[in-house]
């Protein structure tokens, strides 16, 4: 068994979430895993599940991107968190960054890569809520 020293501290992972229905597209998840620090860069895809390593860098870093740590205490109080970059169209990165920071204990930097389209459709609540349940999946699964 090899020592801890030289085991990878960085681990990079990409998912695809398929539709759960016709309204929300299939989603592809990169979570690079730090030590106590996740980034996440989500987004919409249309690439096959084979093919989702390249939805990353089909995608934008930075269209909606913050980061959030997690509260020292575990009272009430949110998670500190800042917007890096965000657009007037979007700003669910923040908070959601906030949620996943307090509920899994760990810095975490979140992108979310939407087209606006989606929020001109009316589309954009359902689409927040799958992202979020599909990092939370994503998240518990490597805990």
């Amino acid at each position: 068994m090899a020592s801890t020293a030289t085991q990878p501290r960085i681990h990079v992972e990409t998912r695809y979430i398929p539709s759960t229905e016709l309204a929300v597209p299939a989603l592809a998840v990169q979570i690079t895993r730090l030590v106590d620090t996740v980034m996440i860069w989500a987004g919409t895809t249309d690439s096959e599940p084979e093919e989702v390593h390249n939805a990353p860098l089909q995608g934008c870093l930075s269209k909606d991107w913050a980061c959030a740590m997690p509260p020292r205490e575990p009272s009430g109080t949110s998670a500190a968190a800042t917007s890096l970059y965000r657009s007037s169209s979007s700003d669910a990165a923040l908070s959601m960054a906030q949620r996943l920071a307090r509920r899994f204990k760990k810095q975490i930097f979140l992108s979310i890569d939407v087209p606006p389209s989606l929020g001109s459709m009316g589309q954009e609540g359902k689409l927040m809520l799958a992202i979020e349940r599909a990092l939370v999946d994503v998240l518990r699964s490597e805990t």
